[in-house]
């Protein structure tokens, strides 16, 4: 341990904060495809399953309604699940359990009932997963009343927003970039509890906003680098929370470089860039001094071959490209 805190990845700040949950509260326990034996997917719950045992981290069948659905009944039985689904893809076979069930329960009873169930799946493209396995659906949850839905991109919102999820009396849903679980960074001895509402300024800057989340936080930090070579300093947004979107920190940066690039690995028609853009001329118009930009995905399948995959991401001179074009460079 060194003073800046203890060098982790991506990956090992989950299993921790996995750890953590599991130690901390009897109720709490994770279920999913492969996350016992096997360690998980992508490796995150590794030596879980010989240190806590198969009743508290529960391999299940390759049933994502199913099991999505016990976890809503253990919920409302008063246990705290955590359910992985594989990826992003895949939870559309359990999106009637997460929009019409868990988001829907606490309404349709009168509030009489919650549904403490925390979901985390992996989200986003680059590891060459093709169609199946690598878009970003995130926005779709976000459109759903009822669940709060959250992107750590950092190693400390990746250890800290599991534990505020799971003291959530509601569904909260976590999306995990694939592209992030081999990222490593120091996380201080004393990280605790991260909210999951809020967003936060990565990077300050005076000529130009750029807007992202999840995996794409990285690329528009790299941009913002690129961009400062040309003298243009540019303010780096991590939304963190896509359901509440934290409207003051987006509007407040916008209000000081009047310029707003969104970087958005969903497709642009109907996505997150497009709520947001909304709300950006909904609430500071007057402040805008060009058109909102938005850097999302070719609106295509994610393509396998690694150069079409390259082609079809938002990628770091698309985003330099589209900060320029606000500047009118």
């Amino acid at each position: 341990m060194s003073d800046a805190g203890v060098e982790m990845t991506y990956r090992e700040a989950l299993r921790e904060a996995i750890r953590e949950a599991l130690n901390r509260d009897p109720r709490v326990f994770l279920m999913g495809e492969d996350v016992g034996r096997y360690g998980g997917c992508y490796a995150v719950t590794k030596g879980l399953y010989d240190e806590f045992g198969p009743e508290r981290i529960r391999d299940t069948p390759l049933s994502e309604s199913a099991f999505t659905g016990a976890g809503i009944g253990a919920a409302l039985g008063g246990m705290r699940p955590i359910v992985e689904i594989m990826t992003v893809n895949f939870s559309l076979l359990a999106l009637d359990q997460i929009v019409n069930n868990a988001a829907t329960i606490r309404h349709m009873s009168g509030g009489q009932f919650n549904v403490p169930l925390v979901i985390r799946m992996a989200t986003g493209a680059g590891k060459q997963l093709a169609a199946q396995h690598s878009h970003s659906l995130e926005g779709w949850y976000a459109h759903v009343p009822g669940l709060k839905v959250v992107a750590p991109a950092t190693i400390r919102d990746a250890r800290g927003m599991l534990w505020t999820a799971l003291e959530d009396p509601d569904p909260v849903v976590i999306f995990e970039h694939v592209m992030l679980y081999n990222r490593s960074g120091p996380l201080a001895a004393d990280a605790g509890a991260v909210p999951i509402t809020g967003a936060a300024v990565r990077r300050e800057g005076t000529d130009v906003s750029l807007i992202t989340y999840g995996g794409s936080l990285f690329k528009a930090l790299e941009a913002a680098d690129a961009l400062q070579q040309e003298g243009i300093a540019a303010e780096v947004v991590d939304l963190r929370s896509l359901r509440p979107l934290d409207d003051a920190t987006i509007m407040g940066s916008v209000g000081k470089t009047h310029r707003a690039v969104i970087v958005d690995e969903g497709w642009r028609t109907g996505s997150l860039a497009a709520e947001i853009s909304a709300r950006i001329m909904e609430q500071a118009f007057w402040a805008l001094d060009a058109p909102v930009g938005r850097v999302c995905s070719a609106e295509v399948p994610i393509p396998y071959p690694r150069h079409l995959e390259d082609a079809a991401l938002p990628q770091v001179p698309d985003i330099v490209a589209a900060a320029r074009a606000t500047l009118g460079r």
